[in-house]
């Protein structure tokens, strides 16, 4: 069997107020979720919990995500998240900053290769 990328799907999130980089990430995985329906799993004929999903959220602070929260997220699937640099921090006149990260949704398959026996 080999790991196939399948979809990837990105997503934006904010903290506008509270500078909370897991609820800003948290709201970027649910951005890219969002926007599908993926039935990629039934097409092959495998249940939902077979796919891979590997998360990367990029955000200027990424020691302060809880991954472990962010994860959760996850409707199905083997997921793992992992927090990069990245994402904005955006100075606010009081002094504070509005928390922007960014998600990468990458779902993979374990499938065996066309031909194989």
């Amino acid at each position: 069997m080999a790991k196939k990328r399948m979809v990837m799907e990105l997503g934006m999130g904010s903290s506008l107020r509270q500078q909370d980089y897991t609820r800003a990430a948290c709201r970027a995985v649910e951005d890219a979720l969002w926007h599908n329906s993926l039935s990629i799993a039934d097409a092959f004929g495998l249940d939902r919990s077979a796919m891979i999903i590997e998360v990367e959220i990029g955000v200027q602070q990424p020691e302060k995500v809880d991954t472990d929260k962010v994860a959760a997220i996850l409707p199905y699937g083997q997921g793992s998240v992992r927090a990069v640099h990245g994402g904005l921090d955006v100075p606010k006149p009081d002094g504070g900053v509005t928390v922007i990260a960014n998600a990468a949704v990458v779902v993979y398959l374990d499938l065996e290769p066309a031909g194989a026996a």
